[in-house]
């Protein structure tokens, strides 16, 4: 997935969970949007190297987006709009063997209680209904998901269980987008209710798979499987 034009600066500050400020490289400080409503464990250390996405949108209050942020010699996406795209190009082009086979793919479809699956899969085999994660929280060597209690994770789980229990296929999806990490795990020291339930979902045959994504300032692309160790 190729990025748009990106500038770089140095992180100043994270606020208000949908705000930051960043220095450019001439001195210009602007405040930026984070697309990110967790907690970025790790990711946003102020005088961390960061890079920007501009829109062109005359309307936006904030035309900057926070796209990239360098952690341990890593660039790690921290926006959590492009995993969906990420995981739709990967099954399009192959690269997600696990997701072949299904003749359409739709995104945000309607289902369970008020929530939208971010992809839908559809062929001659049935429904493949896929909930993607993004993760950028690194600890020990393990990824780890969420950085923050989510409710809304919680929900996803119990309603892909319920996908399952009426004969389609449910997916978790968790994308790494940063170079380190050798598996991905439920942090239970921040949200154990959603490890708990993440472990439920895979014992009643929620299908759980984890991609590293290769992220730079040009392009993002997923390039290994790693285990999810529940």
């Amino acid at each position: 997935m190729k990025l748009p034009h990106l500038i770089p600066g140095i992180l100043i500050k994270r606020y208000k969970r949908f705000l930051a400020d960043v220095e450019l490289e001439n001195g210009t400080v602007v405040t930026v949007h984070c697309p990110n409503s967790g907690s970025m464990k790790g990711c946003a250390a102020p005088g961390s190297h960061v890079f920007l996405s501009c829109s062109s949108n005359p309307g936006r209050k904030y035309p900057f987006t926070w796209e990239l942020v360098q952690v341990n010699g890593f660039w790690v996406g921290i926006n959590t709009a492009r995993p969906n795209q990420l995981v739709h190009e990967g099954i399009r082009n192959g690269s997600v063997s696990e997701l072949q086979g299904y003749a359409s793919i739709r995104s945000e479809v309607p289902y369970g209680e008020h929530s939208r699956i971010d992809l839908l899969l559809d062929g001659p085999t049935g429904r493949c209904f896929v909930e993607v994660k993004n993760v950028t929280m690194v600890e020990n060597g393990q990824a780890l998901f969420p950085d923050a209690v989510t409710t809304r994770g919680q929900k996803h789980l119990n309603e892909l269980m319920r996908v399952v229990q009426e004969g389609d296929r449910g997916v978790i999806f968790f994308t790494v987008q940063r170079g380190d990490g050798s598996g991905v795990s439920p942090a239970d020291s921040i949200d154990p209710e959603y490890g708990r339930l993440l472990r439920l979902a895979v014992a009643h045959g929620v299908e759980a798979f984890a991609y590293r994504a290769c992220v730079t300032p040009e392009d993002i692309s997923l390039i290994e499987r790693l285990p999810v160790i529940v």
